[in-house]
Order: C-alpha cells, then structure tokens, then sequence
C-alpha cells in the first residue's frame, strides 16, 4: 500500500475478501428468501469492484469506493447503531479510520479541522514489533501475548480532551508470507522474547516488505475519559515524583476531563485536627477557596448545613446556585469567602479516614448549576485515592518536621513533641519563602525540675584496680618470657629489660596515677615489642609462649585488657538495664501528666524530670501532679536498686550502688539551647539548681568525714522543711509497701561552694530475694552482704 510506514514488515493491501467469502458461505446456507435475494443483489453490486477482493494499494482510492465499501459492511455496521456506536475501518498501523459511524464523525469533526489522529504513547518500532508478533501468531502458530490497551486522545467542542479505548477486531485479517521471508525456527522465537526492545533483532528475522497484509480492521472506541483519569489520578497521587505545583495542575486538569468543564479549579482546605480548625495547607502553591484571604476557619463558620454535611456526616457538601446559598445562609461566613474567589457553584468534599478529617477537596465553577449534588457523585471512586494521598502527604510533612527537629535540636521528647514541631512548621514556612531560616530557642516557664541518680559506688578505684591488675599480670608474663630468654642466651638486654619492668611492678603496687598506664605503654613499645619480633625467631617454645602473650593484649592498645574488659562490660550491662527499666517505667509516668524526661549514663544512671503547664498542650496543671510524680520516681529509685543487684548474679564482678534524688521546690525556666542540643536552666538564679545537681553527690554529712551517698540506702537532699514532712510521707507509705527499711536518718549537709543549708533523709533500701524455699523475703542491704 502506498503511504506505508518506513521500513515495515507488512505490505498491507486493504481487502474485503473475507466478508465477501462470508456472504457466499451465508448464501448458501440462507433458507429465507429476503435475505438470499438482498445477499445476491449485494454480491452483484460488489462483483463490479473488484478491487475490493483483490486489494488495495492505495488509501486515496479508499474515497472513490465509499459507497460500495459501506453497502458491503452494512451488516458489520448497521445504521440503526450508527447514532450510538463510535466504531470505524480502519487501515492497520496506521491512524486512518474509513466508513466510520455517524458518533465518531461527530467526534472528530469537534476536535478541529487541525486535529491529527495519533495513537497514544506508540511510536514505530512498537508498531514494528507488534506487526511481526502479530506474524508469528498468525502464520506460525505461537501464543505470545502482545495485549497492550490502546488509547485516542479528542478533545471536544469545549477543548477538554477525552480518551477512548481502541478495541481491534481482525476476524477479517490474513497475513501471507513473501519468497524473501526468512524462516522463523523456535531458537528465533526464544531469543526475541528475550530482546523485546532490540529493534534491529526483529528487522533481522521479519525484514521490511517480507509479508503480505490482506484485509482489514474494524476499530471500537470506548469512552473511557473517567476511568482513564481516575487511572492518571492513581499514578499522580500515588507517586509522588512531581512539585506540588505541578502535581496541582495535573489533578485539575484530570477533574476537568470528569466533569467536562474546561476551566473547574480545584483547591483544597486541611484540618488541624489538635486546634480544630481549618487552615491552609503547607505549601504556599495550594489554594483553598474556602478561607480566601485568611488563615483559619473554624467549624462553626461553615453554617449548619455544611458543619453537619462536612464535620458530622463526612459527606459532600455542594452549592449548585452561589448567590441563592448567599441569601439563605444564617452564618455567610463561608459563603462569602467562597463568593469573594468568584465561586458560582462547588462541591467541598471530606477527605476522612476512620472519622477523621484531615482536609476538603475544593471543586470550584465560576458558573452556576455546572457542580451539583448529582455529579459529586463522581467523586465516590476517586475520593479513596485522594484520602490515601493525603493522608501520605501528611504523614511525609510530619516526617519532614520530625527530620528538622531531629536535625536541629536533636532527639526531643514526646511530651514536648508539639511545641517544636510547631517551630519546626515555622522553620519550613520560612525556608520555602525565601530560603532563611532559623530555629529560635524555646522557653519554658513555671518549672517543677526532679533530678535522681543511681550510681556505682567507688568507680574510679574498681576502674583503677582493674587497670593496676592487667598491668601487673602483663609485666608478670613479660618476665617469664625474659626469663626463658635469658635460659636460652644471656645477653645483657635481656636483664636490662627485667629490672625496668621490676621497677615498675614496684611503683604499680604501690600507687597508680593518671600517667602509669602511658609509661608502660611508652615502654612496651620502645623496649619489649623488638625484643618479642626477635624472640619469636629463637625458638619454638619461646615463639608459642610470645604468641600467648600477644593473644592477651588488645590490639588497638597492645596493652592486656581482661581484668578491665569485665569491668566494662559489668558497667555497660548495668547501664544498659538500668535505662532501659527507667525509660520503660517512664511511658506509666507519662499518664500521670505530660513531662519532660531525659536519662544519661554516666558510672550509673542519671535522669532529669521537669513538669509544668507550660510543657502541657493544652492540659491544666496542679501540684497533685507533682506529688504523684515524686512519690513515682522514689519508688522507681527502690525498684532500680533491686535490679542492680539482681543482675550482678550474671556479671563478672560485684559492684555496689548508691542513690540519691534532689528536691527543689521552687519553680524555674528552662530553655532548649540550639547550639547545645539540649535543656538548660534559663537564667543566673536557676543557675543554683545546676550548681547543687553537680555538688550534692560528693557533698558530706557536717562535721563528719562520711558521704551523704551511701550503698544500701537512698539520699533525698532538699532545702525546706516542707520537703522533708513531705518525702517522710512517701516513705512511710513504701516501708508498708516493703520497698523501705525501718532505719531512717534526718541529716545536715556540710556547705559546699555556693550551696548552703541543705538536709538529707537518709533511708535503707530493701532488696527482695527468694529463699531456699523459693518464698520472697525482703532484706536490708549489710544482710544481703551477709549472705554472700
């Protein structure tokens, strides 16, 4: 056929051999008279033309046979349909449509006299290789499917574009092989499965011009304009990989092909669901109709009809005639926001999940009765893809803040979540306007601060004394090796070497000081490290006793790390379950009151609380609270004491623990300082507070030379009087509770720099245990000693 696609497998031949072999075959078998007399009289007419049987070569010549073209598929299409069918001939890849219904005329002739006919997304090497799987179905037998769906895209007189989907029917198809068809083995048919997209492989097995096309397609369009944006809807809500901007413009456009308005606008509202209000969304690209010029609206503005349509029901709320809802409306808030954006008829629907409303799709017309109560019903399936989409925008936004406050201020506690996620939202807003931003301090005032350690008594000597026994137990085996070495040669290096490290056993039993670990270290490294690379060429024995030596030896030090490995790892495991007892029992104190926490390790644990109002969203504060918060962490205190000792039954060494809380009745700020990371008290007088939190554990009891802190009991420091009645309140109530001993000492702390008058109850701890009977029992701390 001339106006053939370049470089084509197929040489297409329009013929309508098939229908006319159809109707003889009907002929035949027609028993009705009418119907054999008006075959016959079409066979006649057709016989005249026998181009039609034979082919085609030409598309022009397709103008001169309209008539016998269309008295021969009368029956394919019938003028009965010809008002409802959108149905055509068509010539096979290639955009031509012949003899086509009266609705598909109508159709195109609306599209424009410029408009070209394409096929969407097919270019022509999908043409080609479509063409060639077509010939290895039809002429050889193999079942590949091929089954892409094919769409037209027409605009109509408005200039929306409509989409039509192609349904091809090739009943009246032959395809014939040419002499210069390569012949086609299954290993051909395997390797191109594997090379779909290898054009030139295909070309190579079905040349250009290699088979004969003979026939003719019939074409169907479907209008699936809906389905086909609800499809586009799914990809651009559901992959996000465009701006909001442009992601904006995609879904108006999509909305315009459903409703078939040209010039709809769609905005959208969010819902603070935690101030109960509707406010813009964060980008600054969105539109919401429904505020107009300001930034909130509340619930109460909408109206009674659209607060129970919208808030109540979670059903669409529309307006099909603007000025007539005007005049009604006993609250003309939202009417006159939506009046103010040239709105004329809209529909506002709810996008809610299980209830809740995070938002309102805004479909906005500026003439009235084109949005409606009828067709809002379109919504009902593209309002899922919406709320799913929202619902991940939000979720993103949110993750978004999170990363900012993350970023810049470090990980923040969940109580004070929302005053920096609200700063963070500030920070976002800021930053996308003219990309400057800063995160300000934030401030809390009116705090009650609560300050409790639990910590390892003596670390610093159980630290030294591991190190002072690893060191010894090298310098040891380091002799030994001298030693052998001496046995084996008696060179005067070798006894050099042994009266250093003497000196030094000398001056590590009696002492250790912050440099003794560096001198050995400075020795080892100078002297006996050359000595080892040689004596390990000596002999076998000596090269076995070295290896064992530098088997013990930490390889990042060289130095012998055993006795404080378990040290360590007795420290880290006690830290480690420690923090996580008191972050667990931490959540239970939340539901107290909302309050600040944070934990660090130190040799123990460490924790901080503040409370207050202004740490609360919106709760009202008493110091009922704070009783119940105090009396918590002096029972947690107790149960921590338990689970330090307790697990020393699994840990290398014993270690003892001493607990201390700080009362402080007076309120103070706090402020979470950016170039920190962290809280702080806010001022020179809160200052005290710090000062005493950093004294009070190695402060003593006046005019002794004991501790306050003491193993087996807990150390409650305050100032008033008032503290003291207090705290002797809680630990009555913990001695029935078999947390506390009988044994309580109302103490005076010496003064420290720049703190004075301060007290101390000091009460034993019990420690519950199972006897050999497996029967609890509770036990003070020097009995618990007894039994070990």
């Amino acid at each position: 056929m001339k106006d053939q696609l370049s470089d084509f497998p197929l040489d297409i031949k329009i013929s309508f051999h098939k229908v006319i072999e159809q109707y003889k075959t009907e002929l035949e078998n027609q028993h009705s008279d009418i119907a054999k007399e008006y075959m016959e009289k079409v066979l006649d007419y057709v016989s005249t033309f026998p181009e039609l049987s034979e082919g085609i070569d030409d598309a022009k010549d397709l103008d001169k046979l309209r008539e016998p073209i269309k008295v021969l598929l009368h029956d394919l299409f019938p003028s009965v349909l010809t008002n409802n069918e959108i149905k055509a001939v068509s010539i096979p890849y290639h955009n031509i449509l012949f003899n086509s219904s009266k609705r598909l005329k109508k159709i195109l002739e609306l599209a424009g006299e410029d408009f070209v006919l394409k096929t969407r997304n097919v270019d022509e090497d999908t043409y080609y290789i479509n063409a060639c799987i077509n010939i290895l179905q039809t002429c050889y037998g193999y079942d590949i499917s091929f089954s892409k769906p094919l769409y037209y895209d027409i605009p109509d007189e408005k200039g929306v574009v409509r989409h039509y989907r192609i349904a091809l029917n090739g009943d009246f198809v032959e395809i014939i092989p040419k002499e210069n068809a390569p012949e086609i083995t299954q290993e051909d048919v395997d390797m191109l499965i594997q090379n779909i997209g290898n054009i030139e492989l295909w070309k190579k097995k079905f040349p250009p011009q290699s088979y004969i096309f003979k026939g003719f397609t019939i074409v169907n369009l479907t209008d699936v304009t809906v389905d086909d944006a609800i499809s586009k809807l799914k990809t651009t809500l559901l992959y996000n990989e465009s701006s909001q901007k442009e992601e904006l413009l995609n879904l108006q456009q999509i909305f315009r092909s459903i409703y078939k308005i040209p010039d709809l606008k769609v905005g959208f509202t969010a819902y603070n669901t935690s101030e109960k209000k509707f406010e813009r969304m964060d980008s600054e690209e969105s539109m919401s109709y429904m505020l107009w010029n300001s930034e909130e609206l509340y619930p109460e503005d909408l109206g009674e009809e659209a607060y129970e349509k919208i808030i109540e029901e979670n059903s669409y709320f529309t307006v099909a005639n603007m000025d007539s809802y005007r005049e009604k409306a006993k609250n003309k808030t939202l009417a006159e926001n939506l009046n103010a954006n040239g709105v004329k008829s809209c529909i506002l629907a709810p996008v809610a999940k299980n209830r809740r409303l995070m938002g309102v799709l805004e479909l906005i017309s500026e003439r009235k009765n084109e949005l409606h109560s009828i067709n809002a019903i379109k919504l009902d399936d593209i309002l899922p893809y919406i709320v799913t989409a929202t619902e991940r925008n939000r979720t993103d936004f949110e993750n978004r803040v999170k990363a900012i406050i993350q970023s810049e201020c470090t990980s923040i506690h969940p109580s004070v979540l929302w005053v920096f996620e609200k700063e963070a939202k500030k920070f976002i807003r800021d930053l996308d306007d003219d990309g400057l931003a800063s995160f300000k301090d934030i401030t809390f005032k009116d705090i009650y601060p609560l300050y409790g350690q639990i910590d390892i008594v003596a670390s610093s000597e159980a630290r030294n004394e591991a190190i002072q026994k690893d060191l010894m137990h090298q310098l040891n085996f380091i002799l030994e090796i001298m030693d052998d070495a001496l046995e084996m040669e008696e060179l005067p290096i070798y006894e050099q070497v042994k009266y250093r490290i003497s000196d030094f056993k000398e001056n590590l039993e009696n002492s250790l000081n912050a440099s003794s670990e560096q001198k050995v270290f400075n020795l080892l490294q100078k002297e006996v490290n050359p000595i080892m690379s040689h004596l390990k060429k000596q002999s076998e024995e000596l090269n076995r006793k070295v290896n064992e030596y530098q088997k013990k030896l930490n390889p990042e030090t060289g130095i012998v790390y055993d006795e404080r490995k378990k040290y360590d790892d007795t420290v880290q495991r006690i830290n480690r379950t420690m923090s996580r007892y008191i972050d667990r029992k931490q959540v239970q104190a939340q539901k107290i009151y909302p309050h600040y926490f944070e934990r660090y390790k130190t040799d123990g644990v460490d924790h901080n609380i503040y409370i207050g109002a202004s740490m609360a969203n919106n709760k009202p504060f008493n110091k009922v609270y704070l009783y119940n918060l105090r009396l918590w962490q002096l029972s947690t205190m107790c149960e921590m004491e338990n689970r330090f000792y307790q697990l020393q039954e699994e840990t290398p060494i014993k270690l003892d623990a001493a607990s201390l809380i700080l009362v402080y009745s007076s309120t103070m700020s706090i402020r979470y300082r950016m170039d920190e990371k962290k809280f702080d008290v806010d001022g020179t007088y809160n200052a005290r507070y710090e000062i005493i939190k950093k004294r009070i554990d190695k402060a003593y009891i006046k005019n002794t030379e004991e501790r306050v802190t003491q193993k087996g009991k807990i150390a409650i420091v305050y100032s008033q009087r008032s503290d003291e009645r207090e705290y002797l309140r809680y630990i009555k109530y913990l001695q029935a509770k078999k947390y506390l001993g009988k044994e309580i000492e109302l103490l005076e702390l010496q003064d420290v720099q720049g703190v004075i008058g301060l007290k101390a109850i000091r009460v034993e701890v019990l420690y519950t245990i199972h006897d050999h009977a497996n029967q609890e029992k509770t036990i003070t701390y020097e009995e618990m000693e007894e039994l070990h």
